[in-house]
């Protein structure tokens, strides 16, 4: 099993920056990615950036030249930049490991 703690949410105005963190510990050499997700209310959960353990990554179309997401399989970071209000959701850190886990999530709210 992985297990996973977020930090760093919060609130900050339009076009300000927030980073998120999350911290991988137990079975993290079987971890082939780690990713953050969002989920606004009233929206499903979608892929915000992705790290594998090769070092490639993806980002979703939005957030592309915004965020940037770096570490390695035991500890991952998401710097944001340029923040939207539509970037309001709550995210999570998510390691697949042949098994998807999940951290609990971390509030990120921006206002306008």
């Amino acid at each position: 099993q992985v297990h996973l703690v977020e930090s760093g949410g919060g609130l900050v105005q339009a076009g300000g920056s927030l980073r998120l963190s999350c911290a991988a510990s137990g079975r993290v050499f079987s971890t082939y990615a780690m990713s953050w997700y969002r989920q606004a209310p009233g929206k499903e959960r979608e892929l915000v950036a992705r790290l594998t353990r090769g070092g490639s990554t993806d980002y979703l179309d939005s957030v592309k030249d915004r965020f940037t997401i770096s570490g390695n399989m035991d500890h991952i970071y998401l710097q944001m930049n340029s923040l939207k209000p539509e970037d309001t959701a709550v995210y999570y850190c998510n390691a697949f490991a042949i098994s998807d886990y999940w951290g609990q999530g971390t509030q990120v709210t921006v206002s306008s």
